[in-house]
């Protein structure tokens, strides 16, 4: 598993991991706090993450997921601390809209997988949270709070990560700069439009996105609110509506 995760570093407390060799680029990262760290996502459960996050903390650690698909909780077997939002409980519990026959061909679909790593081992996390998570929790992990923002349409309880005194947004799969998912039977366009009109009106400083490039500004939340707002009045913001090409984003609804 050697040169499975990269680690970046934002600030002296808080890193990046990555995962590069899956196509999607998988972001998680690691907040640590004067009492305990938080890990926001914990990717696909291909390489031990909890071996790099002790490289990085050596206190206790809580797991916390966007939502619930399987490139986000692959690393939750690690981490029984774990919390997640009380409108995704049921993909924990053997509800979740997919087979493990589908899942594991997304985990490889053009993904470098380290030499002799066996797919049909690959499992879907399953569990019971410590916490069950809602819209405006905050999370304390000692000096350092962190605010739950329920922010649904690309998952019915996708959230968004809210560090104000940072002014970082860690955005999960609502924003990022690659083609955005709407159009699953999961996902909901007209609440996706509502979650962006929230996340624009923050003062952020700082959009840390699950996928791709890491080069990202806040203004983008502006310019897909905008988008997304011009759908609407369109009258495509539906399943079915279609892809829309921005330039260095896309959506698919």
């Amino acid at each position: 598993m050697n040169n499975w995760f990269t680690i970046d570093q934002i600030d002296n407390k808080t890193y990046i991991i990555s995962e590069y060799r899956h196509w999607e680029e998988t972001h998680c990262y690691l907040l640590n706090g004067s009492e305990r760290s938080l890990l926001i996502d914990t990717g696909l459960g291909i390489g031990n993450i909890h071996d790099e996050v002790t490289k990085l903390t050596y206190k206790p650690v809580t797991a916390v997921a966007t939502h619930i698909h399987w490139d986000h909780i692959g690393g939750h077997k690690f981490f029984p601390d774990f919390y997640a939002h009380e409108n995704e409980l049921n993909w924990l519990s053997g509800e979740f809209p997919l087979t493990i026959e589908q899942i594991k061909e997304m985990v490889v679909d053009r993904c470098d997988l380290p030499e002799g790593y066996d797919v049909n081992k690959y499992e879907f996390f399953q569990g019971e949270p410590a916490s069950v998570l809602k819209d405006n929790d905050i999370i304390s992990i000692g000096d350092r709070f962190v605010q739950v923002v329920h922010t649904p349409g690309h998952s019915p309880g996708h959230m968004c990560f809210w560090e104000k005194d940072r002014g970082y947004l860690f955005t999960g799969d609502l924003v990022y700069k690659d083609t955005l998912f709407a159009y699953f039977p999961s996902t909901d366009p007209e609440a996706y439009l509502n979650s962006l009109e929230r996340v624009s009106a923050l003062p952020v400083k700082y959009v840390f996105p699950a996928h791709h490039t890491l080069n990202i500004q806040p203004e983008i939340l502006d310019r897909m609110r905008d988008a997304f707002r011009q759908l609407q009045v369109e009258g495509k913001l539906h399943h079915g509506g279609g892809k829309f090409d921005y330039g260095d984003w896309a959506v698919w609804l």
